[in-house]
């Protein structure tokens, strides 16, 4: 299969009581893409925060610590909706403990057969790792689907060229980024980022970030998101290289149309063929 219908969700925080609150918007979202006939749908980072405003019985929210208790239940709920939906989802991410005491902020695939995978973030921002006490993942990892090869990285890590230009290496054409920006500044570095990575690589880029508030969590009070699918910039593509993009802050999701067979087509004979004319005996190819 080369053409794949992805879905990217503006997922909109607010304070919640409970985990079946959560779980009410999550599906709300699944189905209505279901209704556009999507095939993956993409999560926010963090998004998962939102189950700490649940709070701790004062008033105050939980802290960073508690949320892999939700784990199991947030793997329980993704599974059981991938599978009845009978869709691809990148359910975000979700923290989860990590050696030594330290956490993971993972994004996870789930497969309508009930397959879960996950790829930890590799590059940790000051607030990550200063005040949230994360670690980074240890490895990149691509993942085989029936659409063709992706792979998820999340938010900064869309800032480092290398780790793009290896998944690119390992076969992946389509780049998840799921991502949680508070502000202009950050929002714009991670979308221009993402618009060079697909130039550099040739590759589709699908991210999104939440949007709305948690008045109660630290970190998250404030968030500035839009979802975009990005191509490269060439024919057969939009000359902005976007195919689709969201109402900045809006609560919504995204859909469009992407077909690896194009990207094949311009990495073999495009106006540029970046990919192609690396110069790697400059520099390493990562592969």
């Amino acid at each position: 299969m080369s053409g794949i219908r992805v879905c990217a969700v503006q997922y909109k925080l607010a304070d919640i009581d409970g985990f079946d609150q959560f779980a009410f918007q999550v599906r709300h979202y699944v189905r209505n893409a279901s209704e556009y006939g999507v095939q993956v749908i993409l999560f926010p980072e963090f998004f998962t925060t939102q189950l700490l405003s649940i709070g701790d019985g004062t008033g105050a929210a939980l802290p960073i610590g508690r949320l892999p208790e939700f784990t199991d239940a947030y793997i329980a709920l993704f599974r059981s909706l991938a599978a009845e939906y009978g869709v691809h989802i990148i359910g975000g991410t979700h923290v989860v403990a990590a050696e030594g005491g330290k956490l993971n902020n993972a994004a996870h695939l789930f497969y309508p057969d009930g397959r879960v995978e996950k790829q930890a973030k590799l590059h940790m921002t000051p607030t990550e790792r200063e005040e949230w006490n994360m670690s980074p993942g240890e490895g990149l990892e691509v993942f085989d689907t029936p659409f063709g090869t992706i792979a998820m990285l999340t938010c900064y890590d869309i800032e480092f060229p290398e780790i793009v230009r290896m998944a690119r290496a390992k076969g992946a054409d389509i780049i998840f980024c799921p991502s949680c920006t508070d502000d202009r500044h950050g929002f714009y570095r991670v979308r221009y980022c993402c618009h060079a990575r697909a130039v550099e690589n040739q590759v589709y880029i699908v991210t999104t970030g939440t949007v709305g508030s948690l008045r109660k969590v630290d970190f998250m009070r404030a968030n500035f998101g839009q979802a975009a699918v990005i191509s490269p910039n060439d024919i057969p593509f939009p000359p902005a290289g976007i195919l689709t993009e969201g109402v900045i802050n809006d609560d919504m999701l995204v859909v469009a149309d992407v077909d690896v067979r194009l990207l094949h087509d311009v990495r073999a004979a495009g106006s540029v063929t970046t990919w192609r004319d690396r110069r790697t005996d400059l520099y390493g190819d990562w592969s």
